[in-house]
């Protein structure tokens, strides 16, 4: 699967990988519901950088569908809030 951050480009993830993403974005979503921004800053940094430790970079000339749009490493809480749909920001 292909994940796309916003401001830094295309990764390939194996699927394997979603059971601990979506746990990162679970506490994501939690930080973001309760409107707290020291517990949004570490949800977002760590589901970031897991996405970063699991995947393989796509060359940027080699531009595919992606099968989800993660925000950016500085977007904001507000930013975020209107990013999540019920199932956070990672389908499943």
């Amino acid at each position: 699967m292909i994940v796309r951050i916003l401001g830094e480009g295309q990764l390939v993830l194996e699927k394997a990988a979603l059971a601990e993403l979506n746990q990162l974005d679970d506490a994501l979503m939690a930080a973001v519901e309760a409107g707290e921004q020291g517990p949004f800053e570490t949800a977002m940094k760590a589901l970031l950088g897991k996405v970063r430790e699991l995947g393989t970079p796509l060359p940027v000339e080699e531009l595919k569908p992606s099968d989800f749009i993660l925000p950016s490493a500085d977007s904001s809480l507000d930013e975020v809030r209107d990013l999540l749909s019920s199932d956070g920001l990672i389908p499943g």
